[in-house]
């Protein structure tokens, strides 16, 4: 504990980072292999799809009107369209027991962050064998994402630290935990979790103390918080940490700016007590790892303090 609170004064008062190595995290993936082929004319943009679960069925992937050859490329070699096939067809996947076929898809919509594709918006036709009928098929994809609850100990009351963001999507500035996408397929939720934090706040965590609440789920829902899946795919690894701080710290951290402004991430920093968190934001990662959290301690599934 000496240590760690060492390591945050001098993180905070000197702007050094300390640095901690990290712990692998073990991923349970989903391997299915796919026969597909591609072809493009004047008119049209399509691609051939044979899933393991419906050979007799293949899958015709298609470009909406203004998705040029090599968006349509990118889309269909991306991670993110390639987990969401895996996703279909793992055990608990829509297409396992095969009550339901995916005929269709329509690729409308392809973000690039830089090289790689970041969103991913498309429509599947998923039709239900015993009723004959479509059901509700319109996907946007970006991955997955962590969150990290960070619990500091000061004196007689413990803080969390928050991030205040502007959030376009919903047109107001959101008080939420620390976040961030997985950049890549390698599923370092770790690794990310610690570099969102210290983007976000200035603090660089010890990795070894990062514990995974979601890892506390039932196996079969993938260990993981999905927070809209009737429009988003989205699936957020949730964090703790803690740690024992003197007040200074609190006071340095309150209203900190922070976030890689060349980006456009524009962000403050808040610390509000843990006992206020639950009615200070509309967070959903936030409300999550509260309910984790508590579930957690009540029966006794959280590691020792260090």
């Amino acid at each position: 504990m000496a240590l760690l609170h060492q390591a945050f004064r001098c993180c905070l008062r000197d702007s050094r980072k300390f640095r901690l190595s990290s712990s692998p995290l073990l991923l349970h993936k989903h391997r299915r292999a796919f026969w597909a082929k591609m072809s493009s004319d004047s008119a049209s943009l399509t691609h051939s799809i044979t899933l393991p679960n419906q050979l007799a069925n293949p899958v015709t992937v298609v470009a909406a009107p203004g998705i040029s050859a090599t968006e349509f490329r990118k889309a269909i070699d991306s991670s993110l369209f390639k987990q969401w096939l895996k996703n279909m067809q793992s055990e608990a996947g829509i297409l396992s027991n095969g009550a339901m076929s995916l005929e269709h898809v329509l690729i409308q919509g392809v973000d690039m962050f830089g090289n790689r594709v970041g969103f991913l918006k498309f429509k599947a036709d998923v039709l239900d064998k015993e009723t004959g009928k479509k059901v509700p098929g319109l996907v946007f994809a970006r991955g997955p994402a962590i969150a990290v609850l960070i619990l500091l100990e000061s004196g007689d009351e413990i803080y969390t630290v928050l991030t205040e963001q502007v959030r376009v999507p919903v047109g107001k500035r959101i008080l939420e935990l620390p976040a961030g996408m997985l950049e890549n397929d390698k599923g370092d939720f770790i690794g990310t979790a610690a570099r969102e934090v210290e983007e976000e706040t200035g603090i660089h965590l010890n990795l070894q103390d990062m514990f995974d609440l979601t890892a506390l789920l039932d196996p079969s829902t993938g260990c993981r918080v999905f927070p809209s899946p009737g429009g988003c795919d989205e699936e957020i690894g949730l964090f703790l940490y803690r740690g024992n701080v003197d007040k200074d710290i609190i006071t340095q951290l309150q209203g900190k700016e922070t976030g890689l402004r060349e980006q456009g991430e524009l962000i403050k920093v808040h610390v509000v007590p843990y006992r206020k968190l639950w009615r200070v934001t509309a967070d959903a990662k936030t409300l999550s790892a509260i309910a984790l959290y508590e579930m957690a301690k009540k029966e006794g599934l959280l590691p020792p303090l260090r």
